[in-house]
């Protein structure tokens, strides 16, 4: 997909004789993506016995799972298992004698990991996964072609609703009865004719609520503090910083084009032998990251990354707090773009990302403690050893998202909606990372699109993976499947893609038996196969809090949620616990104490007295003095809840009633200020009662 796949394709060309246009390779099933989908595709059709090829355009296999996400994000590994689940038992198996480390001893690294099975290994060092991939695609006799490309011009050629052939750069063709789109962009499926989306929906599109712009829903990874966005302080006529976007952010649950931030995920070592230090990059500007020097002398000292440590003491790294490895807006034109795109926003990022850790390493305006954590780990030596220690795949959390008669929404990941034809099981958080950064209306910078809201193991629909049947009858597509922005933040993880390259892989095996389009195979045959092959296609296990939660709208008068409080500090948002109002609640992490606070505001409908009602989740780590304070007008009064305590009536403590003038908003503020536990915010609702009605506190 880059110019190193564009090198290595003129290398193949120099050593092969070219194929004759009029006879082009056949198979049964041609997979166009070595990404881990397509990698699992590829297994799968050959073990039901098909003629099968698997296309990379670069010449590395494993996509991100090879490319340095060795923290395997999954969620819930009970919700995995066929041949993505057999990739962590070889994985395991790699690790199983003493000689595979190298850096540290076995047990040491066991002993870190509690609880772990043995026969699996689910965190893993970037050459391992890949050998892993090699070796498997080898042992089972999959032909891999490297450093091939799609022709974006003329790549695709169809008959009668099929694809017949693809083309690639080189002029070298494929032909196949059956092909599967592997890829993170979906070029092949786009070429082919079908549509997809890029960037976020509107709410209303599917009737979601966590799908569009999100303001209201900013506070991971977020600024804690005010930062001045503007060239001279104060003067926004100087124009805005680097990293700061000049548009609006949007209206809450509008759609936009924008597309959540990319990075790379580095594999760093405290190995001093192994490890890289992190040195100035050519063309460095240090006003590049003037934002994130002036957010450390505002007060930001957490240190802006998650290391998660390896095997043979490296780290799977990402994105953290308000200013890290995500290069926010940065990627608008990657999912759409030529190759030519693609390879200057790929090469932007890497600059950024490399610049960015020179920074903090070694800028004298980064705080001591925060520079040595960046000079303590660096690349390792022995990783990517032809990419120069960098990783070869740049994080592409999505691109385009196919849009067939079944889109994956929201309401699949709360189970609001189960389909009925499941190929596999999402498990991951709803999950989005921040989308831009921009200007508020007080002329501080702020990030937005961050979402993080947990999730049970849910149904994935076969008909999310392949097109309509009007748009093509033998493609499937399991990494750029049918999912609005949210869904798809839940559904876009490695071991899902294997999960559904090998639902995929068997449904293009059965359309060629049945010598029908994949749109009309027996389902019924398809699942049958699917449970004899080990795959997981119903969630018996206990189910998270999140499908306990209250809907605001069931509840009698006026409900404030969390989701339109006004925010002061770095809340986190959880789903831990069972009975909140609304998708979520927040919690202060038992931390920054008397700075983090969370205003509740409403418009009532006529003066009066109002019951006050407070909602939490109770558990025995909250705190015991919670300060909530009321303003009813000039009036005002501070109750100190207890939050381990369950609330007598209901999943609400009452604080009284409040006599509301008119034309003046009811103010509810609940702070963490010198209390002794975690404390959480989830909703305040305000009751209309009668002054003589007996048992409510005034």
């Amino acid at each position: 997909m880059l110019l190193r796949g564009v090198l290595m394709a003129c290398v193949l060309a120099c050593h092969t004789s070219p194929l004759r246009a009029a006879d082009p390779p056949a198979y049964d099933v041609v997979v166009y993506g070595g990404t881990s989908g397509g990698i699992v595709a590829a297994i799968q059709a050959k073990k039901m016995g098909k003629s099968v090829v698997l296309i990379e355009p670069g010449r590395h296999l494993g996509g991100l799972t090879s490319g340095g996400l060795g923290a395997t994000d999954i969620g819930n590994k009970a919700a995995i298992g066929g041949l993505s689940r057999e990739f962590y038992r070889r994985i395991g198996k790699s690790y199983e004698n003493d000689s595979a480390w190298t850096r540290e001893k076995k047990s040491d690294y066991q002993s870190k990991r509690k609880g772990s099975n043995e026969q699996e290994m689910w965190t893993f060092e970037p050459h391992v996964a890949e050998a892993v991939y090699r070796d498997w695609l080898k042992e089972v006799g999959v032909p891999v072609v490297f450093g091939e490309r799609l022709d974006l011009k003329s790549g695709v050629t169809k008959s009668a609703g099929h694809i017949a052939t693809i083309k690639m750069e080189s002029g070298k063709t494929f032909t196949g009865k059956m092909f599967i789109d592997a890829t993170y962009e979906g070029d092949l499926m786009a070429k082919a004719g079908v549509p997809y989306h890029v960037g976020r929906e509107a709410n209303k599109v599917y009737n979601e609520t966590l799908n569009g712009v999100a303001v209201w829903h900013a506070r991971s990874h977020q600024f804690i503090k005010d930062v001045d966005p503007y060239v001279k302080k104060g003067d926004p006529s100087s124009g805005l910083l680097p990293l700061v976007s000049p548009d609006p952010p949007g209206n809450d649950g509008d759609g936009d084009r924008r597309v959540q931030a990319y990075n790379f995920r580095m594999c760093t070592t405290d190995v001093p032998e192994n490890r890289r230090d992190w040195l100035k990059p050519p063309s460095y500007d240090e006003k590049t990251y003037e934002l994130l020097l002036r957010n450390f002398e505002a007060g930001d000292e957490r240190v802006p990354w998650n290391p998660i440590f390896m095997p043979n003491r490296k780290t799977d790294t990402n994105n953290n707090f308000a200013i890290s490895t995500d290069y926010l807006g940065a990627n608008y034109d990657y999912p759409d773009g030529d190759y030519a795109t693609r390879e200057r926003i790929f090469e932007e990022h890497k600059r950024y990302q490399l610049g960015l850790m020179y920074t903090l390493a070694n800028n004298p305006r980064v705080p001591e403690k925060v520079r040595k954590e960046f000079q303590r780990l660096g690349l390792a030596k022995d990783e990517f050893t032809d990419t120069d220690n960098w990783p070869h795949q740049m994080y592409v959390r999505e691109a385009r998202r196919m849009i067939s008669e079944y889109v994956m929404t929201q309401h699949n990941c709360q189970q609001k909606v189960v389909a009925e034809d499941p190929v596999g099981l999402g498990a991951y958080n709803m999950d989005s990372h921040n989308v831009q950064r921009y200007v508020n209306k007080d002329g501080f910078v702020r990030n937005e699109g961050d979402i993080q809201v947990g999730v049970s193991p849910y149904r994935i629909s076969y008909r999310s993976i392949r097109p309509k049947k009007e748009h093509c009858e033998n493609l499937l597509v399991p990494v750029c499947l049918a999912a609005s922005h949210i869904a798809y933040g839940s559904i876009r993880m490695e071991p899902v893609f294997m999960v559904l390259g090998q639902s995929a892989a068997t449904a293009a095996c059965q359309a060629i038996d049945a010598n029908k389009a994949v749109q009309d195979i027996d389902y019924a045959a398809l699942k049958e196969r699917l449970l004899s092959d080990g795959q997981v296609l119903e969630w018996t296990g206990p189910l998270k809090a999140s499908t306990t939660a209250i809907d605001p709208k069931s509840l009698e008068g006026v409900v404030v949620d969390n989701a339109t409080a006004k925010l002061t500090g770095d809340w986190a948002s959880s789903a831990s616990v069972g009975g909140f109002v609304g998708t979520e609640y927040l919690h202060d992490g038992n931390a920054a104490k008397g700075q983090m606070s969370a205003v509740f505001t409403a418009k009532l409908p006529r003066p009066g007295l109002y019951e006050v009602r407070v909602y939490y989740t109770p558990n025995p780590n909250r705190a015991t003095n919670v300060p909530v304070t009321v303003q009813a007008g000039a009036a005002e009064k501070t109750v100190h809840l207890d939050q381990r305590a369950t609330p007598k009536v209901g999943k609400y403590s009452s604080l009284g009633a409040f006599n509301f003038p008119a034309n003046v908003e009811a103010r509810v503020t609940i702070s963490n200020q010198e209390t002794d536990g975690y404390v959480v915010v989830d909703a305040v609702q305000f009751v209309p009662v009668n002054a003589d009605e007996p048992n409510i506190a005034k």
